[in-house]
């Protein structure tokens, strides 16, 4: 049977190599959205979207990741994990509406469930206390 300490050890190792692999996925993603790479651009077009939206993604994304990242600031974590969660769960959904193919459907999926994980596992000293909200 484990023990408390070493269950949460097991929590963090898990928090911290997800929450890492998902900070560079959505920075690195970020960063080609930036500069407007040519598959990107063409992979927004085909869902639909305005290129300009690239630059509003983009920044969100280098923010996002930096507030999920710096110790302290809790809200603003629950905020950041709040838009990863809308942009990769619209992202699955817009490439499985145009019927895109997996390969270019998988990224987002990726991406999607690392912010889930990432979420769930976060150790108690970056949650916010819900004694008292209801």
């Amino acid at each position: 049977m484990e023990t408390p300490d070493k269950s949460e050890k097991i929590r963090k190792i898990i928090y911290w190599i997800f929450t890492l692999w998902m900070a560079l996925g959505m920075a690195s993603t970020a960063i080609v959205q930036l500069l407007k790479s040519k598959d990107e651009l063409a992979n927004f077009t085909n869902l639909g979207y305005p290129s300009y939206l690239m630059t509003i993604i983009g920044i969100w994304k280098l923010l996002g990741v930096f507030a999920i990242l710096i110790p302290g600031r809790l809200l603003l974590k629950e905020w950041a994990y709040a838009g990863f969660f809308f942009v990769m769960s619209g992202a699955v959904i817009s490439h499985l509406i145009i019927g895109d193919t997996i390969n270019r459907t998988f990224p987002a999926v990726l991406l999607f469930v690392l912010v889930i994980i990432s979420w769930y596992f976060r150790p108690s000293s970056r949650k916010i206390s819900t004694t008292g909200l209801l």
